[in-house]
């Protein structure tokens, strides 16, 4: 089942060099719900991947805090990061594959240091079925088109039966049929397993396929709404660019 997501005056600065610091993420306070599809939009350097790795607990605060589920994810030690972690799919842009590995290990591969109430190579087998790639078990990744290395990616973000997938402009590398076809996987399996989705774009087709949209500037959020049912790609545009032009970078 999917979890909620708590983040409550959220910042993280960088220091880009001895005198320069720089404010990533802004005071961010959201309330996402349990199963919750958001997407999360901005221009580059909006803070959009930086909020995603702080929901994962793949970078810290300096300051606020984030509740996912039944984690106070700032108070984590190492060892509790790293079950964390464990319990969350990440699916990124560039699909990271293990290049020597054959589709089957890829997607058994992050639990195979971990015991499992599952047959790992079943569960993996079962999900790449699931998103279209029965069959194609043993070939290498070098053999598989961008979309159906995604679909690898997807399948192995579901290996641990995670209740909030992150997913890191999934469809940045593809082509607007194949990440039409990505996203509609995605949210597919979404519905069939109840998880909430945090999906950082710049694509207003896959943004209006989500539930609800916050949208960041400067690591601000500047708006945060649900969106009506119907809308399409030209809405969201003609919204972002009457509130604000050039809103999308």
């Amino acid at each position: 089942m999917g979890v909620p997501i708590a983040l409550t005056d959220v910042t993280r600065r960088f220091t880009t060099d001895s005198i320069q610091r720089v404010v990533a993420v802004d005071a961010v306070s959201l309330s996402i719900g349990s199963g919750e599809a958001v997407g999360i939009m901005g221009p580059s350097g909006s803070g959009k991947s930086t909020l995603l790795h702080l929901i994962g607990a793949m970078d810290r605060p300096d300051d606020g805090t984030i509740r996912v589920g039944e984690w106070d994810v700032i108070g984590l030690s190492r060892r509790e990061q790293a079950a964390y972690r464990r319990s969350i799919g990440f699916v990124f842009q560039r699909f990271h594959l293990l290049p020597a590995l054959n589709v089957l290990d890829n997607v058994a591969a992050p639990m195979l240091p971990y015991r499992t109430p599952y047959v790992k190579f079943a569960r993996a087998k079962e999900l790449l079925d699931s998103v279209g790639l029965g069959g194609k078990e043993r070939r290498l990744p070098s053999r598989l088109s961008g979309g159906e290395q995604q679909r690898v990616a997807i399948a192995r973000a579901l290996i641990n039966d995670p209740g909030l997938v992150l997913a890191d402009e999934p469809t940045g590398n593809l082509d607007s049929a194949t990440s039409a076809e990505i996203i509609q996987l995605l949210l597919e399996l979404r519905d069939k397993r109840g998880m909430t989705v945090l999906v950082a774009t710049h694509d207003p087709v896959v943004a209006t396929r989500c539930d609800r949209i916050v949208r960041l500037e400067d690591g601000r959020v500047v708006e945060d709404y649900a969106l009506p049912h119907g809308a399409t790609a030209d809405d969201l545009l003609n919204r972002i660019t009457g509130l604000d032009p050039g809103g999308l970078g």
